[in-house]
């Protein structure tokens, strides 16, 4: 076969791999972030995602269906992060309140930071309807749940409260949201929170 025979084989375009179901829907997810970053969460629609993510509205309408679909499935991207990133370090951790804790006020400020200022606009968003709100304390409850599990075998006899636990979550979502729009640095979201889940637990154990 000749150079030029060569040169132009080469040059034949190559059609577009198809994406999967899996990876198309990370695409979208990437790009919705991407936006929500850059234009806001009022911005977020399926079309203007369809258009940013150079595919057509069916596409988009078919993973979401509708603009809470979205805002769900964004939340449930961003609660997996957050889990996969504190059991990776749980793992690592050890058997002592103050690594515990640790822990959990480390990955729970890296995985806010990870998102930057997009997580508070999608938390807000959510807060718009029952539905969406539904998903929301589904997946706190989850959290509370783990964080329960992992920190209870210091309570000693008395059970952590889940009225306790809701107030950890409460400040661990403003310092994170604090440190995300540079109110505070992470260092201090990280420290404040830990010394909140630590008093929380040594408060358990008094019975108070």
């Amino acid at each position: 076969m000749s150079s030029t025979e060569t040169t132009e084989h080469d040059s034949t375009p190559q059609p577009r791999r198809r994406l999967s179901r899996e990876d198309r829907q990370r695409q979208l997810l990437d790009v919705a972030w991407q936006m929500i970053r850059e234009e806001g969460t009022d911005a977020l629609t399926l079309g203007r995602l369809a258009e940013l993510a150079g595919v057509t509205k069916p596409v988009v309408y078919d993973h979401f269906t509708t603009r809470s679909g979205l805002l769900a499935a964004l939340y449930q991207d961003f609660d997996a992060r957050q889990t996969a990133i504190m059991d990776a370090a749980l793992l690592t951790c050890e058997p002592t309140l103050d690594s515990t804790a640790g822990i959990i006020a480390s990955s729970y400020v890296a995985c806010v930071l990870t998102q930057g200022n997009e997580i508070p606009g999608v938390i807000a968003a959510l807060a718009s309807s029952p539905e969406l709100e539904k998903i929301k304390r589904e997946y706190e409850g989850i959290f509370l749940n783990k964080c329960q599990d992992v920190l209870q075998p210091f309570a000693g006899a008395n059970a952590i409260k889940p009225a306790s636990l809701r107030a950890m979550l409460g400040a661990a979502e403003a310092l994170s949201n604090a440190a995300a729009t540079g109110e505070i640095t992470a260092g201090q979201a990280e420290e404040e929170l830990f010394e909140t889940i630590k008093a929380m637990v040594e408060r358990t154990t008094r019975n108070i």
